[in-house]
C-alpha cells in the first residue's frame, strides 16, 4: 500500500487551506481521502515543463493540469516576457490558441487574464485553432510569445500548455530554464496577478482574433504549393481525398487550403468532423495508428478515394493512407511520408529551376536516413537535431540570421512536417496539402504514392523503421524508465541480434553541439541502429529501430531480429 510522502502531505494541506483555491477543487481532493496512491501521484511533485511546456492529466493537484498550475506557470512566463521586452515602447503581446480538449477554452482564457494582470496584451482565438497557426500568428502579428493549450494526441484525460518564443518556436532549453526559474519564484497562488475578463477587455489587454488571421494563415500555407496551377487545371477536379480531423482543429483550415489550391473532391469523415473532447470514435486520436483511420478507410472504400488523410487534435501531425498494388489501403509511416514529400518537393523545385544551391533539409536523430539520402541526391545539406520540432525551428532561425543555407523542409518520424519559412513548428495543414498535391501530381503519371515509395526504395535503398514503446505510469513508472536508461548506459551491449555494436552515442553528454538530452543511440556494424529515449510528453520509454536492406524482405528480417533482441532486454 502506498504511503504518502512528506512532500505530498505538505502540498495537500497547503491546497486544502489556501483561500485562493476554490471550494470545488478542495471537495475533489477531500473525496480522495484514503486513496493514498492517487493522492501521492497528484502531489509528490509539481507538474514539470517537458517538451515545450506542461502536459498532464486534468485534475486537482500540483502534478495535474488545472487553472492554478496554469496560473502559476503563466505568472512565471509573464515575468520572463516583461524582462525580454524591457526598454521597448509598445506593450508586449502574447497570442493564445487552444484545441478541442476538456477545459481547453477555460485554460486559454485563464492564461490570457493572468497575462493581462501583468500588463501584457493577450491576443486570444475565440475557438479551436491548429498549433501551427499559433506559431504563424506569433510571427505574423509580431508578438512577444505564444501559448497553445493542447495535449496533442494524448488520451482524453490529458491537457497541456505549450509556450512559444517571439520567433514562433517552442522554447528551447535555455529559454525554458529561465521561465522555470521564474515559475519557482512564484511563492503562492496569491501572487498570481489576474484581471477579470471585463477589466482586461476594457483596458485593451484582451484582444480577440478571428477571420483576418485565419485567412492570412491559409493564404500563406497555400503559397508553399509548388504545383498549384497544375492541380487546379486538372487532377484537383477528380482526385478524391478523404480527410478526418479526428475531432480536432484541422477541419476548417485543411478544407480551406485544399480548396484554395484546386481540390474539389474532399470528403470529410462525418462521425469525426465535429470537436469532441472524449474523441469517442477512436481509441486514440493519433494518426500514427491504423485504428484512427478505421472510419476513414470505410468511407474511402465506399467512394473509391485516392488518398486518406488524418490529423491529430491540434493539427500539427499528419498521417496518410494510400492504396497498394492489391488495392488495399495501407498507412504510411512518418518516415515514408517524409521521404515522399522530400523527393516530391525537391524534384519539383529542381525541374522548375527553383532549387537553391544552398538548400537544407533538417531531421531529427531518430528519423530515418532515407530522407537524408534523397535530400543529398538533390544537393541539399542535411542537418540532424534532437527530437522536438523546437530544435528544427531553432536551426531555421540560424539560417535566417546567417544566410548560409536556405530552408527547404524539416520533419520528424512522428508525423511532423514543415515546408516554407512562415512558422517554427510542424504543420499538418501544410503536410496535408503537400501530400495531397504529390499524390494528385503522380496520379497524372498513372502512379499512386505507394508506387512512388517502391521506386524510391529501388533507387535509394530499402530503409525500414519501427517504433516500440512501453507505458509506465506514476511515480514508480518514472523510476522504472530511469532505471532502464541507466542499465543500457552503464552496461551497453557489445552485440545485438548477432551484429556488433560499433558505436554508442550518449546524448546526455551534449554530442555534436546539441543540447544535453537523456537519449542513447546504438550504431551497428551493418548500418542498422536503435535508440532509447524517454518521452517528454507521456509516461513512456520509446525505442526506435532502423535498418537498410538489400530488398524489402531482407529489411523486414533485419528489423524483426533487431526489435526482438532489444525489446527482450528492455522488458527484462
Amino acid at each position: 500500500m502506498t504511503q504518502l510522502s512528506k512532500k505530498a502531505l505538505e502540498s495537500i494541506e497547503s491546497w486544502l487551506h489556501d483561500p485562493y483555491i476554490d471550494e470545488e477543487t478542495k471537495q475533489e481532493l477531500r473525496a480522495l481521502e484514503g486513496n493514498e496512491q492517487e493522492l501521492e501521484d497528484r502531489f509528490y511533485k509539481e507538474l514539470e515543463f517537458g517538451t515545450g511546456g506542461l502536459r498532464g492529466v486534468i485534475g486537482a493537484g500540483s502534478n495535474r493540469m488545472n487553472r492554478y498550475v496554469i496560473g502559476r506557470a503563466t505568472q512565471g512566463l509573464a515575468r520572463y516576457i516583461l524582462e525580454q521586452h524591457a526598454g521597448k515602447e509598445e506593450k508586449p503581446s502574447v497570442v493564445i490558441a487552444h484545441d478541442s480538449r476538456h477545459f481547453s477554452p477555460e485554460f486559454a482564457l485563464d492564461a490570457a487574464l493572468v497575462l493581462a494582470g501583468n500588463g501584457i496584451v493577450a491576443k486570444l482565438f475565440p475557438s479551436l485553432r491548429p498549433t501551427p497557426q499559433l506559431s504563424f500568428s506569433v510571427r505574423h502579428l509580431g508578438a512577444s510569445g505564444g501559448i497553445v493549450v493542447t495535449a496533442s494526441h494524448n488520451p482524453p484525460e490529458y491537457n497541456g500548455y505549450k509556450v512559444y518564443n517571439d520567433e514562433g518556436g517552442q522554447l528551447v532549453p535555455d529559454q525554458a530554464e529561465q521561465v522555470i526559474g521564474y515559475i519557482h519564484e512564484v511563492p503562492s497562488f496569491a501572487d498570481i496577478h489576474r484581471l477579470t475578463r471585463e477589466e482586461a477587455e476594457a483596458q485593451g489587454l484582451l484582444v480577440w482574433l478571428g477571420e483576418q488571421e485565419d485567412e492570412a494563415f491559409v493564404d500563406t500555407v497555400a503559397s508553399v504549393s509548388v504545383n498549384r496551377e497544375l492541380i487546379a487545371a486538372g487532377p484537383g477536379k477528380n482526385f478524391k481525398v478523404v480527410f478526418t480531423p479526428l475531432h480536432g482543429s484541422g477541419n476548417v483550415p485543411i478544407r480551406r487550403v485544399l480548396e484554395k489550391i484546386g481540390f474539389e473532391q474532399v470528403h470529410i469523415v462525418p462521425e469525426q468532423e465535429q470537436p469532441d473532447a472524449e474523441f469517442s470514435t477512436v481509441k486514440s486520436p493519433n494518426p500514427e495508428e491504423r485504428d484512427a483511420f478505421k472510419l476513414a478507410i470505410a468511407l474511402g472504400e465506399k467512394i473509391g478515394a485516392d488518398l486518406l488523410i488524418g490529423t491529430d487534435p491540434d493539427a500539427d501531425r499528419m498521417g496518410a493512407v494510400v492504396k497498394n498494388r492489391d488495392g488495399e489501403y495501407v498507412v504510411l509511416s512518418g518516415n515514408q511520408s517524409g521521404a515522399i514529400m522530400v523527393y516530391y518537393l525537391l524534384n519539383q523545385l529542381k525541374e522548375t529551376g527553383k532549387l537553391p544551391s544552398n538548400g537544407a533539409v533538417i531531421k531529427t536523430i531518430v528519423t530515418s536516413e532515407m530522407g537524408a539520402v534523397i535530400a543529398e541526391h538533390f544537393g541539399a545539406t542535411v542537418f540532424n537535431t534532437l527530437t522536438g520540432f523546437k530544435y528544427i525551428g531553432e536551426k531555421m532561425n540560424q539560417f535566417d540570421q546567417t544566410g548560409d543555407y536556405t530552408y527547404l523542409f524539416g520533419y520528424e518520424e512522428s508525423y511532423g512536417y514543415l515546408a516554407g519559412n512562415y512558422a517554427r513548428d510542424k504543420d499538418a495543414v501544410l503536410a496535408a496539402m503537400l501530400i495531397a498535391e504529390a499524390a494528385a501530381y503522380y496520379s497524372t503519371q498513372g502512379k499512386t504514392l505507394y508506387d512512388v515509395l517502391e521506386e524510391l526504395y529501388e533507387q535509394f535503398g530499402y530503409f525500414l523503421e519501427k517504433l516500440e514503446s512501453r507505458t509506465l505510469k506514476g511515480k514508480d513508472g518514472v523510476a522504472q524508465i530511469q532505471g532502464k536508461m541507466t542499465d543500457w548506459r552503464t552496461t551497453p551491449p557489445l552485440e545485438i541480434a548477432g551484429v556488433k555494436v560499433e558505436k554508442v552515442l550518449d546524448y546526455s553528454q551534449g554530442l555534436d553541439g546539441l543540447p544535453q538530452e537523456n537519449v542513447l543511440k546504438f550504431l551497428l556494424e551493418d548500418g542498422s541502429w536503435f535508440c532509447l529515449r524517454p518521452s517528454g510528453t507521456e509516461p513512456k520509454i520509446k525505442v526506435y529501430f532502423a535498418v537498410r536492406g538489400s530488398s524489402l524482405a531482407d529489411a523486414e528480417q533485419r528489423i524483426s531480429r533487431l526489435v526482438e533482441a532489444v525489446m527482450a532486454r528492455v522488458d527484462a
